[in-house]
């Protein structure tokens, strides 16, 4: 830990990209690569199941400016060798154009390269493609899992539940959510001679990396990855996805850079999404509203292809609450689908609704105030693996939460109050997401002019790690903000973790912080052995740094400036690369937080209005207040999305997605966001990591949907069970 005074962490400060991004002088992936770029773009399968029995190319291939068109026909083979830095997934990765096998409704099978981007779209639908097509299976509810199911127990939940003196059961259901962020996901690849290099969309520049050399059989040092800003991702481009190797194909083939940018509909068959869940729970507790017994049945789609699982999904329920008898299962159904990826939240946020909404019922059923009935059951101790808590003050975001919201005011009633046409709810969620670490590195450079640069191959996908990076450094170094210079997003940097599960401010800020420490100490050591120095035999522990000026701590006027010590001794900069390691932790380490809602919904239409949201956050110490909040309040935007709006709508007939663009796939607009606030409890957590961080992104969108529905039934008295809350639903 430092013990530099702390001037920007802490502080408001605005986004230091955000100018660039303003005035569209950021580069995205679309807008990098070289000059004499051509185009490529995919034509998808129109069946969901089957193989192909001919591709149709002499129409596309006759047009002017026409290059290639490749299909499995015609592609050549790649190696596609194992790749460990994968995400892992059991079973086997889509192999673009290896061979006539049709998995999914949307799956690339050609593409056609030209010199211009309209050339190359009126070719692709010149494409014709003979399937024989099989039957598809896409519903969910009418499929079988497939594989051992993931389970957990503790206790003797059947036995509980059959003595408890109050016992129910309710079924959930999750409907499939995409990601739908501003950028599409793009790629431009070049070949120089044996060397690739891919400027890409992605939240992890290492995982495209290692899977282009695997699928091409190369050496990871001959591809490179750039990445210096994405316009948001929310977890689907934190693995790599098929398109990124057409497009290095195609490169290959042609010898030119190739240029593929996915449309927002290709968006929904061409990566990741947050599968649908179905997701039973069974609880019994006391009268008086002690859980005794929870169990839990959940399932989820996948790919037929590959096994997709969120782990997280079983956490929840396994320590937020005191439940002395735990069963859980859980288990994955393979559909005739693309694979399904992280979203923000991932796992929890699925858990948070099912658990969350049955808690709320149980609170109505015992007539136990919802808050209280969570702090009756609020453990001592992690019941998952005996393990303290290093941190929690979940009893301190409900009590802020419930004077700032202004809770006890509500009459408890459903369907009790009403503002004329309009009947007014208020509810609310508990929230927790794990406090994730991984292993980074970072270059620290000091300059003699006395400014700064720090470089590590993080990512920033909208959360602020330009920013948040240069005020950990800023202080450290003792410089102001506008000193120092912070770069990301490319393979030929320092590793850094996958910027996901909210690990990137613990991991990729620690090394940072040890990085920028460790070269602090490297310069006030040149000063105190410099004879020329006013800080000549000074105790290093004495001195400290404030605005680029080494001086003694309790005598400021002895000292000098970084520029003086470096320009007297001849170097032109001082370097070091920073490493953090997590260490295992004998605690248990999670963010939780409490949100509370308040909606309207009209008694006769069933239309339903967000009036205000409050979430109260528990994220150990806040390295940005502003950043925060834009995390907060985007999530909860999010979260409102997914309880009343989002859903997929699958023609199952063919698997094709019905509504695949943005004007019927919903997504909230300004008029459905108002008086949203977060306010974060006091408290850094340095067991989890040096910098006293436990993560922020996920775990504020975690609570919202349920919140929002135990408003609904407040409101209406009816239960929703299903998302999104539809006004068919309430009607």
């Amino acid at each position: 830990m430092s013990t530099q005074p702390q001037a920007a962490v802490g502080a408001p400060l605005s986004r230091v990209d955000g100018r660039l991004k303003v005035t569209g002088a950021a580069t995205y992936a679309a807008d990098g690569g070289p000059e004499g770029v051509v185009h490529a773009v995919i034509v998808d399968s129109s069946i969901g199941r089957g193989r192909i029995t001919a591709v149709h190319t002499k129409a596309a291939e006759s047009q002017a400016g026409v290059l290639l068109v490749l299909h499995h026909g015609n592609a050549p083979k790649l190696p596609y060798l194992p790749n460990p830095d994968s995400l892992n997934l059991p079973g086997e990765r889509l192999r673009a154009f290896q061979d006539d096998v049709v998995h999914f409704f949307g799956q690339p099978v050609a593409v056609v390269v030209a010199t211009t981007l309209e050339a190359a779209t009126h070719a692709a639908r010149l494409v014709r493609v003979d399937y024989r097509a099989e039957e598809t299976r896409t519903e969910l509810a009418s499929a079988s899992p497939a594989g051992e199911p993931l389970t957990y127990a503790r206790g003797d939940a059947e036995t509980a539940l059959g003595s408890a003196p109050l016992r129910m059961r309710m079924a959930y259901r999750m409907s499939r959510l995409h990601h739908n962020a501003m950028e599409p996901h793009a790629t431009v690849a070049q070949w120089k001679g044996k060397r690739l290099t891919l400027w890409e969309k992605t939240q992890w520049v290492a995982s495209p990396q290692a899977e282009l050399a695997a699928n091409f059989g190369i050496p990871a040092q001959d591809v490179r990855v750039i990445s210096p800003f994405v316009g948001g991702a929310f977890g689907n481009a934190g693995r790599a996805w098929p398109h990124i190797t057409i497009a290095a194909l195609a490169a290959r083939e042609t010898g030119l850079p190739v240029k593929l940018v996915l449309t927002r509909r290709q968006l929904y068959f061409g990566t990741g999404y947050r599968p649908a869940y179905e997701y039973e729970v069974q609880l019994a507790s006391t009268l008086g509203g002690r859980i005794t017994a929870m169990t839990h049945e959940i399932r989820s789609e996948t790919s037929s292809y590959e096994t997709f699982a969120e782990t997280g999904v079983m956490t929840t329920g396994q320590m937020l609450y005191t439940t002395p008898h735990v069963s859980q299962t859980y288990r994955t159904v393979p559909l005739d689908v693309n694979t399904p990826a992280a979203m923000r939240g991932p796992g929890f946020s699925t858990s948070a609704f099912a658990i969350e909404s049955a808690l709320d019922e149980l609170a109505y059923k015992t007539g136990v105030d919802p808050v209280e009935l969570r702090k009756i059951n609020e453990p001592a101790s992690d019941q998952s693996n005996g393990r303290p808590f290093s941190t929690r003050r979940l009893r301190e975001c409900y009590d802020v939460g419930v004077r700032e919201f202004g809770w006890n005011r509500r009459n408890p009633k459903p369907r009790a109050t009403r503002d004329g046409d309009w009947l007014i709810g208020t509810g609310m969620a508990s929230a927790v997401y794990e406090t994730l670490r991984r292993p980074a590195k970072a270059q620290v450079r000091l300059r003699a002019d006395g400014t700064a640069l720090v470089r590590s191959a993080t990512s920033d996908m909208g959360p602020g790690t330009y920013t948040s990076m240069t005020q950990v450094a800023a202080d450290a170094l003792g410089l102001s903000p506008q000193k120092v210079t912070f770069r990301l997003g490319d393979t030929d940097m320092p590793m850094a973790p996958v910027h996901g599960g909210s690990l990137t401010m613990a991991s990729v800020g620690s090394t940072v912080q040890a990085g920028c420490d460790a070269l602090r100490r490297q310069v006030i050591a040149l000063a105190v052995q410099d004879p020329r120095s006013p800080l000549y035999r000074i105790p290093v522990e004495a001195i400290t740094v404030r605005a680029g000026r080494l001086h003694v701590a309790d005598d400021p006027g002895r000292g000098e400036t970084y520029r003086q010590l470096l320009v007297r001794n001849e170097r032109d900069y001082v370097e070091v690369q920073g490493s953090y390691e997590p260490t295992e932790s004998r605690t248990s380490m999670y963010a939780y937080g409490a949100v509370f809602a308040e909606v309207a919904v009209d008694a006769d239409l069933g239309l339903i209005r967000v009036r205000r949201m409050l979430g109260v956050f528990d994220a150990g110490r806040i390295i940005s207040p502003k950043l925060a909040d834009s995390q907060a309040i985007g999530a909860m935007v999010g979260g409102i999305g997914a309880a009343l709006l989002e859903h997929t709508t699958t023609d199952h007939r063919d698997g094709r997605i019905v509504n695949a663009n943005l004007a019927d796939y919903l997504v909230p607009v300004n008029a459905d966001v108002r008086n949203l606030k977060a306010i974060y409890v006091d408290g850094r957590d340095d067991e989890a990591d040096p910098i006293g961080v436990k993560g922020l992104g996920e775990v504020v969108l975690v609570g919202v949907a349920p919140a929002l529905a135990n408003a609904v039934f407040h409101a209406t008295g009816h239960r929703a069970r299903s998302l999104p809350i539809t006004a068919e639903s309430l009607l």
